[in-house]
């Protein structure tokens, strides 16, 4: 297998975590679906995008609760596509998402060696890291959420990481993934997964699939990049 580390350039300290290939089973609780994925290598962004990466990137700061290490929030998932374009630009990558004229929409460029969303099937085979349970470990261990988070975000990588090093999948901020919920019924909603700093113990689940409106943002809903290996460009 290819070593992503090897051909991933990583500018503004965006680390990435090169995740191996694989499979995941992923369910839909609210139509009982259940299908599987197979998993290609791709990286991951060991925590999730900080306010300050975003405004390095971006020059804003859109966060509700103002602070350099934490997850961004109150971005939208055209935000997050924006943003991905935009670092990939910095780093000397072609772009991943062609933005809608309309503002309402963007559409995955194939081939492109760019930083992007992950799918939520990448996004649950990285959370899970070969674990099989809800969690991959104790919640107070591992996540911030409604019982320890003081009524807002943390600073990133504070709680254990799962066992390809990955911080904050559950809990602290929710996160973008780049699907689509259903299509036929909620038609551009996008997938966001993992719970949020406000939730519940029972938000934290590394299954819990939830959707909105690709222009939606709120203060508890953020991302982490990803990448596929390099393209030929030769």
């Amino acid at each position: 297998m290819e070593h992503l580390s090897e051909t991933l350039a990583v500018p503004l300290d965006m680390q990435t975590v090169e995740i191996p290939a694989g499979s995941i089973a992923l369910r839909d609780d609210r139509t009982g679906r259940q299908w599987s994925v197979e998993i290609q290598c791709f990286a991951i962004g060991r925590y999730p995008v900080t306010q300050a990466q975003y405004a390095a990137v971006t020059g804003q700061w859109p966060s509700a609760a103002v602070a350099a290490q934490c997850p961004v929030e109150s971005v939208s998932w055209l935000d997050a596509a924006r943003f991905c374009n935009m670092l990939s630009k910095t780093a000397g990558l072609l772009v991943c998402y062609e933005i809608h004229a309309d503002g309402t929409g963007a559409t995955l460029i194939p081939g492109s060696d760019g930083y992007r969303l992950p799918t939520e099937a990448e996004w649950e085979y990285a959370c899970r890291a070969g674990t099989h349970g809800p969690r991959y470990g104790e919640l107070g261990d591992i996540a911030w959420y409604a019982e320890n988070a003081g009524g807002h975000p943390q600073d990133v990588g504070q709680k254990q990481a799962n066992a390809w090093g990955l911080y904050d999948m559950l809990g602290n901020v929710w996160e973008w993934c780049a699907d689509q919920y259903d299509p036929a019924v909620y038609g551009s909603y996008r997938v966001f997964r993992g719970g949020g700093w406000s939730d519940a113990e029972r938000g934290c689940l590394a299954t819990n699939r939830r959707r909105s409106h690709p222009t939606f943002a709120i203060d508890d809903l953020g991302f982490r990049v990803a990448r596929s290996p390099g393209i030929n460009r030769g």
